[in-house]
């Protein structure tokens, strides 16, 4: 369990006219209100953007302290909105501005990085919402990351994690705190096994984020 983090929140959406959670992490950005999460949590992948995106800052217990953003725009790599390719299960929204600010200038933003080095140790943080969690407070796993046996198509990392769903969407942070550079989200995980999973941040997402960054 962790306490709040300011630029870690959790995040509310509307898709396929189900209403859903996840968690996401305000990243810097030229337009100081771009929001990461997974792909998945603003696009059916393939299909439709989500609508009624919101993210809450420092989420606990129901308490909203930085108030509830809400988006202007999503955007998703067309691998994941078109294919629903796992390797692309990321995500970036855009915040309106709340009472004439921008959202990183009230809860500050993480860095980000692209094309590093395999095999990193992370920490990544999120929501997690369904059994044995109830979705109100942070949560965080530690740990090196090592690739997926089980869909090595994927080029995807998973570090050791029990976190359930809701947490999807969460931030990875190299090293092992929430003030590094973010680096993957929380994607996926499997049955019996206490793994997370999170894509590779590559060049497309790199590209995905810089479109979002500068809407």
């Amino acid at each position: 369990s962790e306490a709040p983090v300011k630029h870690i929140g959790k995040v509310f959406f509307t898709l396929a006219g189900s209403n859903y959670v996840c968690s996401g992490n305000a990243v810097t950005s030229a337009n100081e209100s771009t929001v990461s999460t997974a792909g998945h949590c603003l696009n059916e992948g393939p299909g439709a953007f989500a609508t009624n995106f919101a993210f809450v800052p420092a989420y606990e217990n129901g308490a909203e302290p930085y108030g509830k953003w809400t988006a202007k725009s999503l955007h998703a790599p067309t691998q994941w909105s078109a294919n629903g390719d796992m390797a692309y299960d990321t995500g970036f929204a855009v915040m309106n501005t709340l009472n004439g600010q921008t959202l990183t200038d009230v809860v500050g933003g993480s860095g980000v990085a692209f094309n590093e080095a395999r095999g990193l140790t992370y920490k990544s943080f999120g929501y997690p919402a369904a059994s044995p969690f109830n979705g109100q407070t942070l949560k965080s796993c530690t740990g090196t990351a090592t690739n997926d046996p089980n869909n090595p198509q994927f080029g995807t990392q998973g570090i050791p994690c029990d976190m359930t769903g809701g947490s999807s969407g969460g931030p990875w942070f190299i090293g092992t705190s929430s003030s590094g550079v973010q680096n993957s989200v929380n994607s996926y995980g499997y049955n019996r096994s206490a793994v997370m999973y999170g894509p590779y941040w590559g060049s497309v997402i790199q590209q995905t984020y810089a479109s979002a960054a500068t809407s």
